[in-house]
């Protein structure tokens, strides 16, 4: 027996004396140097009580250190937890006693709030800050660098992601070593990631981007990573001329686009930019287009499912669609109702079956069922359609559907006839409460700057293009949208706002 995703992201580097990780302002780590270190963190963990199957949970900074804590963690058969560094105290107490860690690595400011409650759950308490320091690190550093890495089997767990619970309590979703491995390696394979290749980071590590489709990706084809804590317009502009690949959300390409240094010159070295998390606009695509001669590569997936779909790496990279299946993934369109396959270009729930789908919610085998055909198939909650040619269309989240007067309105349908109007940055269409309709449609919108809110030509433009029925009845002018840490908007919170 070995360790799967161990052994084939870092022990198979773990002779190279070539550079694995870079981060400014800090020394540059090879693969040999990452493999010690891991060796290390991994002693640290067993001698702090961890067994095949705990849980270490995280929440600090963007550091390499950390990044090390994922690979010792895995090396030595636990399960990694990483937490948004946004969470507060009442947030990190819920995940603690849920997922009950063995470890739990925090910032040393949040000590004094947390220790007790992982007193309760029994979990020990290790500290890394902003720059690496704190007894995670002191502490290892006294450990051995040899460890003999702990078996696993594909089926057992390697990672514990929750869901943002936007609705109700948040779900940890069980990923195994195989679901990281398998969907790493057709990523892998799809994208042409290789040794040669120079990534961009500068993603956060608590998200599956990040941490599991940026680093898995790069640790398995040998490739150099530049680890950027956070989203920086000098230091991506910086590092684009000497780079290969960037991996971002939405946000990173239109504030790119809105640098007048974003020029084909400068990007003449990427060989690929990719885009996930949350939906690129067909203008921003276009336009990126237009100013760097790169086509942006649209991926889809979920916390659940890691990656499902991708545009092509040789072919057409379709403006507004996510692509097609990945080799290895199955998936379909259904009625929500009936689980019934659609017929092509009509709107269903998006399915999906593969080696990359999770096991399950941590704790809620009820919820975990209610999610499953009997078929095997994972429901989604995404609706979507598809082209003649396979190329699938995110219309929405099925709790984002509005029925409005007993139709069916899709928010993403009207956001694209709205952002077609130029005084329109960016629109967000959501339902809210009416006596009469049952739901009203409405639009949250953000201008173009110096544009006037020019309500009756947008009424004018909607009424060419929409049906009555799917027309914004209220349109809501604010500075910028709220969103999420993955630059998703948060519908959830405009519906809150917005419903009196």
């Amino acid at each position: 027996m070995a360790n799967p995703l161990y052994d084939n992201l870092i022990s198979k580097n773990s002779n190279k004396n070539t550079c694995f990780l870079e981060q400014s302002g800090k020394a540059a780590v090879s693969f040999c140097q990452f493999s010690e270190s891991t060796n290390q963190v991994a002693n640290l963990l067993v001698k702090y009580g961890l067994q095949p199957g705990d849980r270490v949970a995280v929440q600090a900074a963007k550091t390499i250190e950390i990044i090390i804590l994922y690979a010792a963690t895995i090396q030595a058969g636990g399960v990694f937890l990483s937490l948004n560094t946004d969470y507060k105290k009442d947030e990190v107490a819920y995940f603690l006693k849920d997922a009950k860690p063995r470890i739990f690595v925090c910032d040393p400011y949040k000590v004094e709030d947390l220790k007790k409650v992982a007193s309760q759950v029994d979990s020990k308490i290790l500290t890394a800050d902003a720059h690496g320091k704190g007894s995670l690190l002191s502490e290892a550093n006294l450990m051995s660098k040899i460890f003999n890495t702990v078996d696993r089997k594909p089926d057992d767990l390697a990672a514990l992601l929750y869901t943002s619970g936007t609705t109700g309590r948040s779900k940890g979703a069980m990923l195994t070593q195989n679901n990281l491995l398998s969907n790493a390696k057709t990523l892998k394979k799809l994208w042409q990631v290789t040794k040669s290749d120079i990534l961009i980071h500068a993603l956060p590590i608590f998200h599956t981007h990040g941490l599991f489709v940026a680093l898995n990706t790069a640790m398995l084809a040998g490739a150099k990573v530049n680890f950027i804590p956070k989203f920086d317009i000098d230091e991506i502009i910086e590092r684009l001329h000497a780079s290969t690949l960037l991996m971002g959300v939405p946000t990173f390409y239109t504030r790119l686009l809105a640098d007048y240094r974003l020029t084909e010159e400068l990007t003449k070295n990427m060989r690929l930019f990719i885009s996930g998390s949350a939906p690129l606009l067909s203008e921003t695509h276009e336009e990126f287009t237009k100013r760097t001669g790169h086509h942006i590569l649209e991926r889809y997936g979920m916390t659940e499912t890691n990656m499902i779909t991708s545009n092509p790496y040789h072919g057409e990279r379709r403006p507004g669609t996510v692509g097609k299946p990945l080799a290895d993934v199955q998936m379909k369109i259904t009625d929500p109702e009936t689980g019934t396959e659609m017929a092509e270009g009509e709107i269903g729930m998006i399915e999906v079956r593969g080696p990359n789908v999770f096991k399950g919610y941590w704790n809620m085998p009820d919820k975990t069922a209610l999610e499953f055909r009997k078929t095997g198939y994972f429901i989604t909650g995404d609706l979507g359609k598809l082209s003649s040619d396979g190329y699938l269309s995110i219309v929405g989240r099925e709790k984002d559907l509005i029925i409005s007067g007993g139709y069916n309105v899709y928010p993403k349908e009207v956001e694209d006839i709205l952002n077609e109007l130029n005084q329109i940055d960016e629109a967000a269409v959501f339902g809210i409460q009416d006596n009469d309709l049952g739901e009203r449609v409405v639009a949250a919108l953000v201008l173009e700057n110096d544009k006037n809110f020019n309500r009756r030509k947008i009424e004018v433009f909607a009424n060419e293009k929409l049906a009555r029925y799917k027309q914004p009845k209220e349109y809501f002018v604010l500075d910028s949208l709220p969103r999420n840490s993955m630059g998703k908007v948060q519908k959830n919170e405009l519906r809150k706002r917005f419903s009196s």
